[in-house]
C-alpha cells in the first residue's frame, strides 16, 4: 500500500506543477505584470485588454480540441508538448515589443493552459479511477490558487530589481523547473478498459435533460466568476480609500482558492455534489456582493470567500465529469468548459458597456454577476430533482436484488 500512496502523491504533484506552470506562470503572470508593462513597455489599455482576449481565445481553443479527442495517447502526447509550449510562450514576451508577438504569446498560452487543465487533469483523473484511488481532484487543483498567489508574491518581489522584460525572462526560468516534475512524474496512459483490480471502466453518461441543465448552471458560474475576477482589482482600486490595494486583494484571492478545492471535496463527501456546489453558488453570490459594500475589509472577505467558492465549483464539475466518462474524462470536462468560456466572453463585454453607460462604474456588473448566479442556483435546485428522476428510472427494484439468482 506504501508504494501506491507514494505514487498517487507523485501523480498528484505532477499535476500541481502543470497547473502552477501553465495557469501560474503562463497565464496568470500577464495579470500581475501588465501595469508594468503599461508603464515601462508602452503597453495601451486597448491591447492590453485585447490581449486577455486573445489569452482566452487560446484557451477556448484548447477546450475544443479536449472535447473532440478520446485517444489517451495522444491527449498525454498534447499534454506534454502544452508544457514546452508554456515556457516558450512565457519567454516571448520578454523577447518583444510587438504587440503581434504579444498576441501570439497570450493565444499559446492559453492553448497551453487548457492542455493542463483539461487534458493534464482528464489524464490524472484516468489514473486516480483506474487505481482505485478516490476520483477526487481538489489536491490537483491547489496549483491553481498557488499559481495565482505565487505570481502575484514573485512579481511583486522582483519589481524591485527587474525591469518587465527580465521578469519575463525570469518566470520563464522558474517555468523550466516547474516543467521537470510535472513530465516525468505523470507516468504515461494505460489505454486497457480495466481497472488495476480488473473491475471494468464503464462510462455512465447523464440523460441528455440533465446534460443541458448542467452547462447552462455552468454558464451562470462563468458569469458569476468572471465579472469578479476580471474587475476585481480595478473595483478595489476605484473604492475610496483603497487605491492600490487591488493586488494585495488579488493575493488573498489565490491563497483563499488554494486550499479551498480540498475543502469542497470534503463537503462533496458529506453532502453531495449537487448539493455542495449549492451552497459554493450561494456563497459566491455573497463574495461577489460584498466588495460593492465598500471599505477594505469587505473588500478582502469577499476576495476570500470568491475565491475560496471558484475554484471549488469548478474542481466539483471536472470531477463529476470525469465520473460520467472515466474512459475519456476530457471530452465532458471540455464541453463544460465551452459553456463556462461563452459566459468569460459575453460577461466581461457587457459589464463593460454597463460601466461606460454609467461613469465607469463597474458596480453594476457585480450586481448582473450576482443576479446570474442567482439563476444558476435555481437551476442547480432543478438539477436535484433531475438526477434523482434519472436514477429511479435506472436503478433496478430492490426486490430483484434480494431473490437467489
Amino acid at each position: 500500500m506504501h508504494h501506491e500512496q507514494s505514487a498517487r502523491i507523485q501523480v498528484l504533484s505532477a499535476g500541481i506543477f502543470s497547473l502552477l506552470l501553465a495557469l501560474g506562470v503562463a497565464r496568470f503572470a500577464y495579470t500581475p505584470l501588465l501595469p508594468i508593462m503599461q508603464q515601462q513597455a508602452g503597453l495601451g489599455v486597448a491591447a492590453a485588454g485585447g490581449l486577455a482576449a486573445i489569452n482566452y481565445a487560446g484557451y477556448l481553443s484548447g477546450a475544443l480540441i479536449a472535447s473532440l479527442i478520446s485517444d489517451l495517447v495522444l491527449k498525454d502526447r498534447l499534454y506534454r508538448i502544452g508544457l514546452i509550449v508554456a515556457i516558450a510562450s512565457t519567454a516571448m514576451m520578454g523577447l518583444s515589443t510587438d504587440v503581434l508577438i504579444w498576441g501570439i504569446s497570450r493565444y499559446l498560452a492559453g492553448l497551453s493552459s487548457a492542455a493542463a487543465m483539461l487534458l493534464g487533469t482528464g489524464l490524472i483523473l484516468n489514473w486516480l479511477i483506474r487505481h482505485n484511488h478516490r476520483s477526487e481532484l481538489g489536491i490537483h487543483f491547489v496549483g491553481v490558487g498557488l499559481g495565482i498567489a505565487g505570481c502575484a508574491l514573485v512579481v511583486d518581489t522582483l519589481s524591485q530589481w527587474l525591469n518587465w522584460r527580465e521578469q519575463w525572462f525570469a518566470l520563464s526560468a522558474f517555468g523550466v523547473l516547474l516543467a521537470i516534475p510535472a513530465l516525468r512524474w505523470l507516468p504515461a496512459p494505460d489505454t486497457s478498459s480495466l481497472t488495476k483490480s480488473g473491475q471494468k471502466m464503464e462510462d455512465n453518461p447523464p440523460s441528455p435533460l440533465f446534460m443541458r441543465l448542467f452547462m447552462a448552471a455552468y454558464f451562470c458560474a462563468g458569469v458569476g466568476y468572471v465579472v469578479s475576477a476580471t474587475f476585481i482589482v480595478a473595483i478595489v482600486d476605484h473604492l475610496p480609500g483603497l487605491a492600490g490595494r487591488g493586488t494585495m486583494v488579488f493575493l488573498v484571492l489565490g491563497l483563499a482558492a488554494a486550499p479551498a478545492c480540498i475543502v469542497w471535496d470534503l463537503i462533496a463527501r458529506r453532502t453531495g455534489e449537487l448539493n455542495a456546489l449549492l451552497i459554493a453558488a450561494v456563497l459566491q453570490i455573497v463574495g461577489i456582493l460584498l466588495p460593492a459594500s465598500g471599505g477594505l475589509f469587505a473588500a478582502l472577505a469577499g476576495a476570500m470567500l470568491f475565491g475560496g467558492t471558484f475554484i471549488g465549483m469548478v474542481s466539483l464539475v471536472l470531477t463529476m465529469a470525469g465520473r460520467y466518462y472515466p474512459t475519456r474524462p476530457a471530452k465532458m470536462m471540455g464541453k463544460m468548459t465551452l459553456s463556462y468560456g461563452a459566459a468569460q466572453i459575453l460577461a466581461p463585454a457587457i459589464t463593460g458597456w454597463l460601466a461606460a453607460s454609467h461613469q465607469g462604474n463597474y458596480t453594476l456588473g457585480l450586481y448582473l454577476a450576482a443576479g446570474v448566479m442567482v439563476i444558476g442556483s435555481i437551476l442547480l435546485l432543478v438539477l436535484k430533482g433531475v438526477q434523482a428522476r434519472d436514477r429511479a428510472r435506472t436503478e433496478p427494484p430492490a426486490l430483484a436484488t434480494c431473490l437467489p439468482g
